[in-house]
This record gives C-alpha cells, structure tokens and sequence, in this order.
C-alpha cells in the first residue's frame, strides 16, 4: 500500500503565503513610530498606542509629540 500517492497538496500556494506574512512583518517594524508624552516625557509606539481603547498616557495626559529621527538629512544647493 503506497498512502503517499493518494494525498496531494498543493505547495505553491503554502510558499506564496509565508513570503507575504514576512514583508508584512517588515513593513510594520519599519514603519514603527515613537512618541512621546508632552507632560511626562514616556516615549510610546504607535504600535503600543493602537491597542489602547483611547489615546492616553500612563499619567492621564493626552498629548503627545512624535519623536525626530536622529537622522540628520543634508541637501545641495543647486
């Protein structure tokens, strides 16, 4: 009796599913952003942010400013 035979799956729908969930994945770290409570000064992500029922900080304050990249981006005069 040979049971292998009989089943047959289907891979390529399998290897197109995994390489869709990794650039998602990719894509949400990338795009990450932080932050930072205008009385208190706690640095929060967006991520963090998106899962609370509303838009507050730990000490009840609701504003908050996102954080610069350290970055420093330099452009040549023409």
């Amino acid at each position: 009796m040979d049971l292998g035979s009989d089943i047959m799956v289907d891979e390529s729908n399998i290897e197109i599913n995994s390489e869709d969930s990794t650039d998602n994945v990719a894509e949400t770290e990338e795009f990450d952003v932080i932050y930072s409570c205008l009385r208190c000064n706690t640095k929060v992500s967006n991520s963090e942010l998106s899962r609370l029922p509303e838009i507050k900080c730990i000490c009840g304050f609701r504003v908050f400013t996102k954080v610069r990249p350290p970055i420093v981006k330099t452009v040549k005069a023409i």
